[in-house]
């Protein structure tokens, strides 16, 4: 008799050992808060966003990128130092259906990807030599998704292609290298 519940037991536990493998157990979400597609933002005020933060140093060293896409415009920004001083930026058109293509594009990449763990959500100090990517989406002010990931192999939030991502995002702004030569003598962290 112990021997035929032992079975059942076991067999149930394999059971929900398949379901949870199969279901992702749970810690992979579409669009955070939202049975939303990250597409269905298109024609709305939300805006997705890349930042890139460079390696820990001295603040007149340090430098991030960040691009900002929504409906009606893209824009680039050049960011000195850690209290958020812009020091280049620049503003391009985008139209609804250019946004709609991204938008899809970033969720085939992953951009919703993620897990939410207060362990890590604060990305500061992790790789601190290298950079760290951060991927935000807002609608009207109110932050829906920020996951991040890095260069440096360790934790991280972000579970889609973070290259791909990347390099989306870098062919919203035209002439991408032309913006993003050094700075000063420093280099960018893209």
């Amino acid at each position: 008799m112990k021997y035929i519940i032992g079975l059942f037991v076991t067999i149930g536990l394999l059971i929900l050992l398949i379901v949870l493998l199969t279901m992702g157990g749970g810690s992979k979400t579409k669009v955070p808060n939202s049975s939303q597609t990250l597409e269905s933002y298109a024609n709305s005020s939300a805006t997705v966003r890349l930042t890139v933060e460079g390696p820990i140093n001295a603040p007149q060293d340090h430098l991030a990128t960040r691009i900002t896409v929504s409906r009606d415009m893209t824009t680039y920004e050049q960011i000195r130092g850690y209290d958020g001083g812009v020091v280049k930026t620049q503003s391009f058109p985008n139209t609804l259906s250019s946004y709609d293509s991204f938008l899809r594009a970033i969720e085939l990449a992953g951009f919703t990807k993620g897990v939410t763990t207060d362990a890590l959500k604060n990305d500061r100090g992790f790789c601190a030599l290298g950079s760290r990517y951060i991927f935000e989406l807002d609608d009207g002010g109110k932050q829906l998704e920020r996951y991040w990931s890095s260069s440096c192999s360790g934790p991280k939030t972000f579970n889609g292609n973070a290259n791909l991502n990347i390099t989306l995002f870098r062919k919203q702004v035209p002439n991408f290298n032309d913006f993003s030569n050094d700075l000063n003598g420093s280099s960018n962290p893209f």
